[in-house]
């Protein structure tokens, strides 16, 4: 079967291009022809000037060997929260059409020393703080969400219109759309990627996340963000003889059926290649650690979304409107004794999460819902958040419907090289065997 550019990874498009045996002109009019038949089912895009991706190839096609980066050529999706001097933001909200300051981010300034071709801002929900679907649909199924609030970064790799996307997580926002949309996403340890230039929901809580279709790309990625752990990863993680855990946690109640089948069947197929799987639960004192985790929420949006609120009120939505006049009622005493018991937690968990070569635990309840008004739940997700450990999801499941569902590995703050050379191994088995396959539409 003859292998189009568009269908490459960024490992494989990247040997190709090093090789002379693609220009990344040809690349990215084949990724271009793709969104075109593409385009109409998934609206991943919220902004994408075909011209200037040409352009932008040609300028890279130009550079001698000597002066091209670790990325040349590769193709980035960028979600819309993130600044790209070249591009409009716009946050999907009113207050922002067509507005364009012209500066990049620092996780943009990186990718472009690297040679990355920025292609195109895509979607997510309002400032990627409310779960009110954008205009994207699901690749696997249109009738289906992506996820959000990283919804277009998600559907664009998914759909192989790029092998590349940042996203942002505050809760569940790049995880969730890995599992819905059938790809790695990996939120690093917080904090270790710059932040600069991107809307911030809550200090403390978000994170920039990175989407994939396999873990050599994200390690690409982790090498150009200086991603480093204290000690090296292993060249090659070998999951015969290694032990993991499954941790359902305390929102274990709102697992659907096919979560829980994915979960099982993750764990089986560690078992039947030799790995020690031990179920564990977290200590009962953190059981409020979702509560916590709502309470930073909203009390960072009061302080985020005050200039927006100061400025054009109406334009802004309900929910963050809320935010803002605290409709919660969440008192200074509650935000701090939710800051202090999440801190106290992080170095409880990693102490458990050290003890395993990685914890499994669900990315999602299920496989993604109908319609598209609503990203789904992240109540999976946020716990990890909140303590600022690496996730990544590994694709390889399918639901009742025959769509994807992933299931995530997480590791202690800082592993996270190491875990992403678990995920590498893992993810081979959960793709092979998991029961779900990518089928090219």
């Amino acid at each position: 079967m003859t292998v189009e550019p568009y269908q490459l990874t960024a490992t494989e498009a990247l040997h190709q291009i090093k090789a002379g045996d693609l220009t990344v002109e040809a690349y990215a009019k084949s990724l271009l022809s793709r969104i075109h038949d593409r385009d109409e089912v998934v609206q991943a895009w919220a902004y994408l000037d075909q011209d200037y991706v040409i352009k932008q190839a040609k300028a890279l096609d130009a550079l001698p060997p000597s002066e091209r980066g670790p990325l040349h050529g590769i193709a980035i999706a960028v979600k819309d929260v993130i600044y790209t001097k070249d591009m409009p933001t716009q946050f999907n909200s009113p207050i922002y059409v067509n507005d364009a300051p012209q500066v990049d981010a620092g996780s943009i300034a990186i990718l472009r020393k690297s040679g990355a071709l920025i292609f195109g801002k895509t979607t997510t929900t309002e400032f990627a703080a409310t779960t009110v679907g954008s205009k994207t649909r699901n690749p696997h199924d249109p009738n289906r969400t992506p996820g959000g609030s990283s919804s277009g970064s998600g559907a664009a790799v998914g759909d192989l219109q790029v092998p590349i996307g940042l996203g942002t997580q505050t809760g569940g926002s790049t995880i969730r759309p890995g599992s819905y949309n059938g790809i790695y996403a990996f939120k690093p340890t917080w904090n270790s990627i710059t932040r600069e230039g991107q809307k911030i929901y809550s200090l403390i809580l978000d994170t920039l996340g990175l989407y994939a279709r396999s873990v050599a790309d994200l390690d690409l990625l982790a090498d150009v963000f200086a991603l480093a752990d204290d000690e090296p990863a292993p060249s090659s993680f070998q999951v015969k003889g290694s032990k993991f855990a499954i941790l359902k946690s305390m929102v274990w109640p709102q697992i659907g059926a096919g979560g829980s089948a994915a979960v099982a069947k993750a764990v089986s197929l560690l078992r039947a290649h030799d790995a020690e799987v031990e179920e564990i639960e977290f200590p009962e004192h953190l059981n409020d650690l979702p509560a916590w985790h709502a309470t930073v929420l909203n009390a960072d949006g009061r302080t985020a979304f005050l200039p927006e609120y100061t400025t054009t009120k109406h334009n802004l939505s309900d929910y963050l409107v809320g935010h803002v006049e605290n409709d919660t009622k969440i008192s200074r005493k509650a935000q701090l004794d939710a800051f202090d018991n999440i801190a106290a937690a992080r170095p409880v968990v990693d102490g458990i999460l050290s003890k395993y070569a990685a914890v499994l635990t669900p990315s999602v309840p299920d496989e993604a819902p109908l319609g598209i008004e609503k990203t789904g739940s992240a109540a999976f997700c946020l716990i990890w958040t909140a303590l600022h450990t690496p996730v990544v999801n590994i694709p390889g499941f399918k639901g009742g419907n025959g769509l994807p569902i992933g299931v995530s590995l997480v590791a202690p703050r800082y592993h996270d090289r190491r875990l992403l050379a678990v995920s590498k191994a893992v993810g081979e088995i959960f793709e092979e065997e998991g029961g779900w396959k990518r089928e090219f539409k």
